[in-house]
């Protein structure tokens, strides 16, 4: 076995996953550090108006970007079930199937973020005292979809072999890049909100080409000829398979964010800063959850792969307790903490008091939004995309756009917009406990060949 890569399909699973999800976990954190570092140095340096921008984009770039990530987690499930396998020449084909639809999905995203900006952000009744910053900020960052699609890619590939470490070592570099980058741009040269974006851009690219300069090894059943970069039709159809319902799923979800987010702009400028704001915490916060279900994903795949069901089970049921624990242990110190947290972004004393507020309502349920991840991300590692695809679906877009409609409809109060999150997590939790249990999720490749 070559150095770098891990085969889950033996020892301790307890151990494997563990040792799995540290390095994803604090990857994630310093990825987080991209947009963050933004919100943080624009929120000082740039003020209220500045930050709502980067605010305000926030949603519609996760609308964007979520297809081609969901499709990249298919990516990753098909290189893990084969190199679970052990047949590496199909491991190959996968690999550079991936790479190809990577520049093909990224080229695509540049074009449409960047010609569609104004008009989104108009449909999302963007402040208008805001709007001329957030189109900077927005066609910013898209110039650089090829890098941000490629590195989400190609880090999905080191993943499912079971590599966790070089991803984060490659992010650390780029993180603080981004940060220096970010200091200098606004802070040193007082250059505009666009900026920020630019330091998100080059730093992306810079983590991108570091992935790429590893996965050309030669002498390793990863290595990427650039000559064998091409669509194989076989692996494509696999990748779309498993692939497409992620895709469909996020951008959907994503969607519905949009939806949210429009009706959180409708409350004013203020409001929109501290729902960014929020968004920034709680995407911290949920760095060790979205570990544990990216190593649940790769685990699962490889022990299904090799047909060791007993160790796909065994691994599930710890990686699934462990995430909702963590996940309301973290939860408790947000809601505890949550005007501290939102004061790091804002001196503003009302962005404070409403970012705070979503917390308290918000942050004691994560523990079913962890629940309903970690069975989510089981069935995708088996082969079940369109279950959590299904499921999320109705409950996270349709009924949760249908609940802010009609409660908008009657009053127009804040409150109950942060209230449709816990409880389409809780409905959502409830479905997935039932399938889970009662459902032959474990065979889920068996049922594809």
């Amino acid at each position: 076995m070559q150095e770098n890569i891990r085969d889950m399909t033996t020892g301790s699973p307890y151990r494997l996953i563990l040792g799995f999800a540290l390095p994803i976990f604090l990857s994630q954190v310093f990825q987080q550090f991209y947009n963050t570092a933004d919100t943080l140095i624009v929120g000082k340096f740039l003020g209220t108006e500045a930050l709502a921008a980067v605010s305000s984009s926030g949603t519609l770039i996760f609308l964007m970007v979520s297809f081609f990530t969901g499709m990249a987690l298919g990516a990753g499930v098909v290189i893990s079930r084969y190199f679970g396998a052990k047949e590496y020449g199909h491991v190959s084909r996968a690999i550079h199937t991936t790479v190809a639809l990577s520049v093909i999905c990224g080229v695509l995203l540049t074009v449409a973020g960047v010609i569609f900006t104004p008009t989104l952000l108009r449909w999302m009744d963007t402040d208008p005292e805001v709007l001329p910053q957030a189109v900077e900020y927005f066609r910013y960052y898209f110039l650089g979809a090829l890098a941000v699609v490629g590195y989400n890619n190609l880090k999905g590939i080191m993943n499912a072999l079971g590599d966790s470490k070089r991803p984060l070592y490659y992010l650390i570099f780029s993180s603080l890049l981004n940060i220096v980058l970010d200091l200098l741009f606004i802070g040193g040269f007082g250059w505009g909100v666009w900026s920020a974006a630019a330091a998100t851009t080059i730093s992306q690219a810079a983590s991108m080409v570091l992935c790429l300069v590893h996965l050309c090894r030669p002498g390793t059943v990863y290595q990427i000829r650039w000559r064998k970069v091409r669509i194989d039709g076989r692996m494509m159809r696999e990748i779309i398979r498993y692939g497409l319902p992620s895709g469909v799923q996020n951008s959907v979800i994503a969607l519905a964010n949009v939806i949210v987010q429009t009706n959180i702009n409708s409350f004013g400028k203020l409001a929109t800063a501290a729902y960014g704001t929020y968004a920034k915490i709680e995407g911290f916060a949920f760095l060790p959850v979205t570990s544990f279900t990216m190593a649940l994903t790769t685990y699962t795949g490889q022990n299904l792969g090799a047909r060791e069901y007993d160790r796909a089970r065994k691994g599930s049921r710890f990686g699934i307790f462990t995430t909702v624990m963590l996940a309301e242990l973290i939860g408790v110190a947000i809601f505890l903490a949550a005007p501290v947290l939102v004061g790091f972004f804002t001196e503003d004393p009302q962005v404070i008091a409403i970012g705070a507020r979503q917390a308290h309502i918000e942050a004691l349920f994560y523990c079913l939004l962890a629940f309903s991840h970690a069975v989510a991300a089981v069935c995708r590692g088996a082969g079940k995309a369109f279950v959590p695809m299904f499921i999320m679906l109705s409950v996270w877009c349709v009924l949760r756009i249908i609940y802010i409609t009609t409660v908008m409809h009657f009053t127009h109060e804040l409150a109950f917009i942060y209230w449709a999150y816990p409880l389409t997590w809780g409905i959502s939790s409830v479905i997935y406990l039932i399938y889970y249990h009662f459902s032959d999720w474990i065979h889920g490749f068996e049922s594809k060949e």
